[in-house]
């Protein structure tokens, strides 16, 4: 079951959401996307994984180093709520970023995976709230689009 967020009221929260259909199963996709020990084949500037040793129940907990701006920076995650084969809901945190609320959507149609990401986060006041909404946003559309690009490579040369 999947909690709802709650953003302060001050501001209004960017929502960033991309959808595609991958050719693969729900199950398959599923099964794929959620495993920590693919992430490194499709998680665009992932430079290792420092823990993950479950991804599969609420308070499961997952450190990236990701490669942004020619540093290592540290992505925190925590799983929110998984529904086997149709949603997975997490938070990140990163630090000098606002936190964010993730949502991944599974749904067979024919036979491909209707796969839909959705990311949302409050942008932080004053004059971080321009740089939130501009630069931070792009950002995240930039690596939802290639995460997505590289699920499906993956997935074509599976099949």
């Amino acid at each position: 079951m999947s909690s709802r967020l709650r953003w302060p009221r001050w501001g209004s929260a960017i929502r960033v959401e991309v959808a595609r259909r991958l050719p693969v199963s729900v199950h398959d996709g599923f099964d794929y996307i959620t495993d920590p020990g693919n992430w490194p084949e499709y998680w665009p500037r992932l430079v290792r994984i420092n823990a993950a040793r479950r991804w599969r129940e609420p308070g499961d907990r997952a450190c990236l180093v990701l490669r942004m701006l020619r540093r290592e920076v540290e992505l925190e995650m925590t799983l929110v709520g998984i529904e086997p084969y149709r949603l997975v809901e997490y938070t990140s945190e990163q630090r000098g970023l606002p936190a964010a609320r993730h949502w991944r959507h599974f749904e067979q149609t024919d036979d491909e995976l209707a796969y839909r990401i959705v990311v949302e986060y409050q942008p932080r006041p004053g004059w971080r709230s321009l740089f939130d909404r501009l630069l931070v946003r792009r950002a995240i559309e930039r690596t939802v689009r290639e995460t997505l690009d590289n699920l499906e490579r993956r997935f074509r040369v599976r099949a």
